[in-house]
């Protein structure tokens, strides 16, 4: 079917009318077209003579279902005698009884999980009821999966307590209403409609998120709808009628995409903030990260980084509130090669310096236009930057994204915040020709898969700080898309591994140059580098005196 929607009803308790609930859908399909198929969620029996009556007319075959229809089994000890005692089995023609719990999936691609009857609080169960354990034979391999995103339709007959919260409140008093395993079975499954009866009430609740903002990716909502009873004389919605693309069949950027009345996950606790974790120490650094990898020049610019700092006040001071004062950057503990200022700097590879933040060129890079965007004064990370220092930080990365265009190459951006001492923003330039922005990001995936990382998509505009709070450990790859990808470390990293996966086959091909120490040159060459480097940026730095 590809990408064709498939047209679904779904209703309420029939509780014997079927009559009814036929004439509706016949009348529906009269006015909108052919729908594919027929949900019943609830009671879908009667105990009256005449609903018994209806449906022997139906059993008999003297009349038929007008659409392909599915109902859930017993919800009460009543009904249990219209059930076979076999799931998935023809009832009448063109009605079939799914069962106590399952998957159905279509040929479509579609696919519907169920569980049917109320909840069970003693072992065995009645037929009409289920279980724990019918709840863990369902969930555990979908979950298992680890490609398992969610299912199309959830179907039950109870709801799932507490989801009207951070929602739009039912017309009822909740207090009594839904049971807390179907609220797991929702979070577990993360349905994109999951419907339930039962309480004779028609109510839609506000598309909510299945993921963490921020810290976890992106994925679809899910909607909830509680249908009232076929007829029921306060005239309350019982049949409901919606279009659905397969899941499987979906582009996954259209199937995150959020609405703007989502709410959080009515499911899920809010979670009390752990102790933070400790930051790695410097001396860590030195025995595992030698810091002399890379050495920047200071040289005559240092005059001009002092005049730009007087512009910039001078600018900032124009205002009616009281000029800006800068945050003063923390201090070093020991000796640190990166902070502009200091004594153990070599003088030959800076490119430009700007007011709070430069650029030099990497040592022992991976290609020769592998440069380093550094905050002047000492910080250990991007999510440690006062406010000033990251709005020139990211005026570089656009400067620097704009020179790698030029030269016809995809910047790429990644930070270790781990056994380093001094931000170390590393940008490479890859030609656009080795391979695309999907295959960069598609070998950071993998080799984090291979190593048992969680490398997870972050929205192209997320504040790192969100996440990240400082002093936490993490690794992070931006792509000239604007796409992020974030690992929080919790213990050992691998500290080339941003090297690695740009070094790799799939992307520059070049596997020997994945250690910077097998990439070292002379001084005489890394000055040649850093001049012609300098030279083609020129158009690009911002920095520049007029």
């Amino acid at each position: 079917m590809g990408d064709k929607p498939l047209r679904v009803l779904v209703c309420g308790d029939v509780e014997g009318r079927i009559n009814a609930l036929f004439n509706r859908v016949n009348a529906v399909q009269k006015k909108s077209g052919q729908f594919d198929l027929l949900l019943c969620i609830g009671d879908f029996y009667g105990t009256s003579p005449e609903a018994e009556a209806e449906w022997e007319a139906y059993k008999s075959g003297a009349k038929k279902a007008p659409i392909h229809t599915y109902v859930l089994g017993a919800a009460s000890q009543d009904t249990v005698k219209y059930f076979p005692s076999s799931d998935g089995c023809e009832l009448a023609e063109n009605i079939t009884c799914l069962g106590r719990r399952g998957i159905f999936t279509g040929a479509s691609g579609l696919q519907i999980a169920y569980v049917s009857g109320r909840e069970a609080h003693q072992e065995p169960a009645p037929s009409h009821c289920f279980t724990p354990k019918d709840i863990t034979a369902l969930v555990t391999p979908l979950i298992s999966n680890s490609k398992f995103r969610g299912v199309d339709i959830l179907l039950t007959s109870q709801w799932p307590r507490g989801v009207w919260q951070y929602g739009n409140s039912p017309d009822t008093d909740t207090k009594f209403c839904g049971v807390s395993s179907i609220a797991n079975l929702a979070d577990k499954l993360k349905p994109r409609y999951h419907f339930a009866g039962l309480e004779g009430l028609h109510y839609e609740r506000l598309p909510y998120r299945n993921h963490v903002v921020l810290q976890e990716n992106a994925q679809h909502v899910s909607r909830f709808i509680a249908l009232a009873t076929v007829n029921n004389a306060a005239k309350k919605k019982y049949l409901y009628a919606f279009n659905i693309v397969p899941m499987k069949n979906m582009d996954p950027a259209e199937l995150v995409k959020q609405p703007q009345d989502v709410t959080e996950n009515p499911y899920r606790k809010p979670t009390k903030e752990g102790k933070k974790e400790k930051p790695p120490s410097f001396v860590e650094e030195a025995e595992e990260e030698p810091a002399s990898q890379f050495f920047f020049d200071l040289g005559q610019k240092k005059q001009h980084h002092q005049q730009g700092q007087g512009r910039k006040r001078h600018s900032e001071g124009d205002g009616a509130s009281q000029p800006k004062q800068p945050r003063r950057p923390p201090q070093p503990t020991g000796p640190c090669w990166f902070c502009l200022a200091s004594p153990e700097v070599e003088k030959h590879l800076v490119i430009s310096i700007g007011t709070h933040c430069y650029m030099a060129l990497a040592k022992g890079g991976l290609t020769p236009d592998h440069v380093l965007l550094l905050p002047i004064g000492h910080y250990q990370s991007v999510v440690d930057l006062a406010s000033e220092v990251v709005e020139e930080m990211e005026k570089y990365k656009s400067a620097v994204k704009k020179f790698c265009k030029s030269k016809g190459r995809r910047c790429v951006l990644f930070e270790r915040n781990y056994r380093s001492q001094h931000l170390q923003l590393q940008v490479v330039p890859v030609p656009m020709e080795k391979c695309s922005t999907e295959d960069i990001k598609e070998a950071f995936m993998t080799q984090a898969q291979d190593q048992q990382m969680e490398l997870m998509e972050i929205p192209a505009h997320t504040d790192l700080k969100q996440i990240a709070p400082p002093g936490t450990p993490y690794f992070y790859v931006e792509l000239d898309t604007g796409e992020k990808l974030f690992h929080r470390i919790r213990k050992n990293f691998p500290l080339q591994f941003g090297r690695e996966v740009l070094a790799s086959e799939g992307v520059l091909n070049i596997p020997m140059r994945a250690d910077w120490r097998e990439c070292k040159c002379t001084r005489e060459e890394e000055e040649d580098l850093t001049k012609h480097v300098r030279s083609d940026f020129q158009p690009f730095d911002f920095a520049i005196d007029d």
